[in-house]
């Protein structure tokens, strides 16, 4: 099997890290991995199974020779750089908002639409962590029932806003427990003139709003998006919401569909659906939950029930973990999805 000079970018974030641990363990056949990120960063070392590599900072020139990028870094870093990569002859999966409605670019959950890799122009994106998890559980009971509309409510982990996040979510709740102030100074978004407590709370807002429509952008996300990866005008109306957990996103999901809906057939559809794990046993009070699942690479769903009124519409509950399926995992699924088809 040949074997692929890779490049990781954002290597020492988040979901840079993760991307290597995916690289790794889920033997993307890779002759050499280059970590990149900025200045401040470059020489710092990071190990990951039993393997070292010394961060170099990304440069205009970082990709001479480079045959795969993975990007985490910010929508203006995969703006500025991204072209350089292309130039080089580097295909490049980005898991930034920056490429992802470009019309010129596929937007790919490869179980879902892995199709669209074959008009590739050296840019794939990754969709939104929230969107990826509910379009992998619902895409076999759309190609069943024609699924016309969703209404979906997030319940979204700190960890989605970055390591700072995180620390904020633990030191507000140390804060609350010692009877100490509490201080916000990173939620919703870090940059908004307003700050609230996130511990023992939940903030309905993720990322800016569009003052026109009242949406905000991580729902328009989930709203195009959508679209985009479905091929269909599908109507999504999305509501996001901040809550107090480190990590691992879940989503409650109502669907009405064209087709009158079948639960058992539902129920086999999920169970053996590509990349879910159906994880419902309500007589034993088992059902998916954030905490179960961190690490994972699949998109669980359970809490599967009908409409009481409307034979045409179905509820459930999906969790995945953003930083695997919602970022890393997805993005290496990717490109081992393109040296399947023959891509790379």
């Amino acid at each position: 099997m040949k074997k692929y000079k890779v490049a990781i970018v954002g290597a020492t974030g988040a979901v840079g890290r993760e991307m290597l641990r995916c690289v790794i363990q889920y033997n993307f056949p890779f002759e050499s991995i280059k970590l990149l990120a900025s200045a401040r960063s470059a020489g710092k070392t990071i190990e990951q199974d039993g393997l070292s590599f010394v961060v170099e900072e990304l440069t205009e020139n970082s990709f001479e020779g480079i045959e795969v990028a993975f990007w985490s870094a910010g929508g203006s870093i995969s703006e500025k750089f991204v072209p350089y990569a292309v130039k080089a002859g580097c295909v490049n999966i980005d898991n930034t908002s920056h490429f992802r409605m470009d019309p010129n670019v596929p937007l790919v959950v490869p179980e879902c639409n892995s199709e669209d890799l074959k008009w590739h122009k050296g840019i794939i994106a990754n969709p939104n962590c929230s969107t990826i998890q509910m379009v992998s559980a619902l895409k076999r009971l759309d190609e069943e029932f024609d699924i016309e509309r969703i209404i979906v409510s997030t319940y979204q982990a700190v960890s989605g806003a970055g390591v700072a996040g995180m620390r904020e979510l633990n030191s507000q709740t140390k804060a609350i427990i010692d009877n100490e102030p509490v201080v916000a100074d990173t939620l919703p978004c870090a940059s908004d003139k307003k700050h609230y407590q996130i511990a023992y709370n939940c903030i309905p807002q993720i990322d800016k709003f569009d003052l026109d429509n009242a949406f905000s952008k991580e729902e328009m996300k989930m709203v195009n998006e959508t679209k985009k990866i479905y091929h269909k005008d599908i109507k999504v109306n999305a509501t996001c919401v901040r809550v107090p957990v480190l990590r691992g996103h879940s989503e409650s999901v109502y669907i009405e569909t064209k087709k009158p809906i079948d639960i058992e057939k539902a129920f086999d559809l999920l169970a053996h659906s590509t990349g879910v794990e159906l994880v419902d046993d309500i007589a034993n009070q088992i059902y998916p939950m954030a905490i179960d699942h961190i690490g994972s690479e699949k998109v669980y769903v359970g809490r599967v029930r009908k409409d009481l009124d409307n034979d045409h519409a179905l509820s459930m509950w999906v969790v995945a973990d953003q930083l695997m399926k919602g970022a890393a995992y997805n993005s290496v699924d990717i490109g081992l999805k393109m040296i399947e088809m023959g891509l790379l």
